[in-house]
């Protein structure tokens, strides 16, 4: 443009005070149109994209957000969750907020390309986003939110696709998703995992993290179910 680089800092903040323009990454700013002046930012998924590019950082949209790109997602969720491969403090940026989440073997996590106003953005798979709501329940809502999205997310699910990618994730998420899938109501979207997991599981694991002492278990996905779930239809 011409100017000096503190010229430029200058008048972005002068913008910023007016609610012209934010900065959701140090160095990097939107322009907010007036339809999203309220929210003081664009929505995450329209910089989302971009910022990862400039930070050169590989992501995925998980969880939640990734299964309201399906279109089972009960409840907006109060975060735009994305999936890294380190740590990453979250964005505030107006009332815009961004929550980040280490996955391993980020690479290897199938996706898909989703269409915004201003590009796209990837989002894991059915299948994925199935595995990362079982194996991180707690950012998801608990277990009867996990069970509530599987109800639903489960129709776009493939039972072979679910089995294939089952090895990016520890064992004990597809034992609890298989459980998960047949209380949600879809028994025939886990029998190629029921397949996987007779083969591979060894141990009994806790539907809940915690004791599992006394609890019954379900021999079929060596789970002990520690806790009744209870999804919303």
């Amino acid at each position: 443009m011409g100017v000096s680089a503190d010229a430029a800092k200058l008048a972005l903040n002068r913008l910023a005070k007016q609610g012209l323009v934010a900065s959701p990454g140090r160095g990097f700013y939107v322009i907010v149109p007036p339809e999203y002046r309220a929210l003081g930012c664009l929505p995450a998924e329209q910089f989302i994209p971009e910022l990862m590019k400039r930070q050169g950082l590989q992501y995925y949209t998980g969880l939640l957000s990734a299964a309201q790109f399906h279109g089972a997602a009960h409840h907006r969720p109060q975060e735009f969750q994305i999936m890294v491969a380190k740590v990453r403090r979250p964005i505030v940026c107006g009332k815009v907020r961004v929550a980040f989440f280490v996955r391993k073997n980020l690479a290897a996590i199938p996706t898909q390309s989703f269409n915004t106003p201003r590009g796209t953005i990837l989002a894991s798979s059915p299948e994925a986003t199935a595995f990362d709501l079982v194996g991180y329940q707690a950012q998801a809502g608990g277990l009867d939110q996990v069970a509530t999205v599987l109800s639903e997310l489960s129709e776009m699910i493939a039972p072979d696709k679910l089995e294939a990618i089952a090895g990016s994730a520890p064992l004990p998420w597809a034992q609890r998703l298989g459980y998960l899938l047949e209380q949600a109501g879809a028994p025939d979207k886990a029998v190629a995992l029921k397949a996987y997991v007779g083969t591979h599981a060894r141990q009994v694991t806790p539907l809940l993290a915690a004791a599992m002492a006394g609890t019954p278990r379900d021999e079929t996905w060596k789970v002990a179910v520690n806790i009744d779930v209870e999804a919303e239809y």
